[in-house]
């Protein structure tokens, strides 16, 4: 099949989250299962031609915006240094910027860099059999597909498949990008859009052939109140195309025998060079020496989704314990402020560093004990894999991905810590449960071991999209 992977975001050239990494790995995995694989995404100003070999494809083409037939000038870039050929759009207006998100027009940024995939594929006779695209960014390609693609032999046999990577990221806009995007006809609200707005994520979920979560407990969780964020009737109504994969992970790009990250390459069998690495994350957060006492780390955004209020609020009682506990970490304004107070309120305890630092990020997944992440709710989550894979046991909440991937050591093949419900008391009661488990090397090297072992590989996740894009197929071109 000819799939083109719509997105916003994709490792090495961009990279704000999971996201990325997501368009790294499940591309490559596709062509190795023999696809023609291609991905698309905007050409920021930040990436670095002439590190990903990025030559211009000619000439430029042109992009109609509005409703008058106008059009931009747009440049075509392609690399293949992913072993992937991967498209890069490039307009000065809309993508020179220095971040990849977080601007007023983010959402006229998304819908011209839509209109630009669809021109493209036209202009270079690039028509796909499925067209994936990744969250609200890529909404508009569904509705216009839905609409004026529908009268165009070109586009007509297109099938698409939209994937949901965060309910709570959902582009809600102004219907005036309509007219901006070419759409000309009418569209009717859906019964989850404001009036006079429109929500993109919704657009995906009503508009493509399938839909995916990037689990398969969120697939679940999202058609209920408490995950849907408002669209679980829209959801519930499109139950029968909705399924949920898991993501993968990259057994190359994470691997603690041959990470340069660290301080001391391991695997399983040599697990006490991992103590190097602890000694290590602990004077990088300026921590004492102290290998007895447990290290845990937090790496991830402090935004409430990952469980930072649930931190703060335990603090002292965490604190209480005998542990060490490194914070590695970017977001909200409030929680950098509490977060960076740590080490002052619980010398020798708490090391706090307020930065995306990937390295770093690898030095405490190769050298902390135990790995937190306590999200109030994860579509899927790739620390908890990471850690598992670098001998960190996580210490999840029972939601989404996490209770995927993590088995309670309570079962007779555990992994990890799991606990619910999402409350400090349940959080340091299963915490309890892990420093009484450090406290007994041997089990604990067990349950490492069993952690390490675990396949996330691409490779299952792959075969299941690559049967996902054959119903899309099916259900387009019945």
């Amino acid at each position: 099949m000819r799939i083109l992977y719509v997105v916003a975001e994709a490792a090495p050239f961009a990279k704000v989250g999971g996201l990325a990494d997501v368009a790294y790995g499940l591309p490559r995995a596709l062509r190795a299962l023999g696809h023609d694989v291609r991905v698309i995404l905007p050409r920021y100003r930040a990436i670095d031609g002439s590190a990903y070999g990025l030559r211009p494809l000619r000439p430029p083409f042109p992009v109609p915006v509005g409703l008058t037939g106008e059009a931009r000038m747009v440049e075509a870039e392609i690399s293949e240094a992913t072993g992937v050929p991967t498209y890069f759009i490039w307009d000065e207006h809309y993508f020179g910027r220095d971040e990849v998100y977080g601007y007023p027009d983010d959402p006229q940024r998304f819908v011209f860099f839509c209109r630009a995939v669809l021109a493209f594929i036209h202009h270079f006779d690039e028509r796909p059999d499925v067209l994936h695209g990744n969250d609200w960014h890529t909404g508009f390609l569904f509705l216009w597909l839905a609409t004026a693609g529908r009268r165009d032999r070109f586009y007509r046999p297109i099938a698409t498949v939209f994937t949901i990577h965060n309910m709570a990221y959902q582009g809600i806009t102004g219907d005036a990008l309509l007219a901006f995007g070419g759409i000309h006809e009418h569209v009717g609200r859906l019964e989850v859009e404001p009036p006079g707005h429109v929500n993109w994520l919704a657009r995906g979920i009503a508009h493509a052939d399938a839909v995916n979560t990037v689990s398969p407990r969120y697939a679940q969780e999202i058609l209920t109140p408490e995950f849907g964020f408002g669209l679980e009737p829209l959801l519930q109504r499109r139950a029968d195309r909705l399924f949920g994969i898991l993501n993968g992970l990259d057994p190359e790009a994470w691997d603690p025998r041959s990470d340069p990250a660290l301080a001391a390459r391991f695997d399983a069998g040599t697990l006490e060079r991992r103590a190097e690495n602890k000694r290590a994350a602990q004077q990088a957060f300026g921590l004492p020496l102290r290998e007895e006492i447990p290290l845990l780390a937090f790496v991830g955004r402090l935004i409430e989704q990952k469980g930072a209020d649930l931190l703060l609020e335990t603090a002292d009682a965490l604190f209480a314990r005998e542990v060490q506990v490194a914070v590695l970490g970017t977001g909200m304004p409030e929680y950098e402020a509490a977060f960076a107070e740590w080490p002052s309120r619980f010398p020798g305890q708490a090391g706090v560093q307020l930065a995306f630092d990937e390295n770093l990020a690898r030095l405490l997944y190769g050298g902390a004990d135990v790995f937190l992440m306590p999200s109030k709710f994860e579509p899927c989550g790739l620390g908890q894999m990471i850690a598992m894979r670098y001998g960190a046991l996580p210490l999840v909440h029972a939601v989404g991905g996490l209770a995927d991937t993590v088995r309670d050591v309570t079962q007779e093949d555990g992994t990890g810590f799991v606990f619910t419900p999402f409350a400090g008391e349940a959080f340091l009661a299963t915490l309890d449960r892990a420093l009484a488990l450090y406290r007994n090397p041997a089990a604990w090297r067990a349950v490492q071991r069993r952690a390490m072992a675990q396949d996330f590989s691409w490779a299952a996740s792959a075969r299941a999209y690559e049967d996902l894009y054959r119903r899309a197929i099916a259900w387009h071109n019945p």
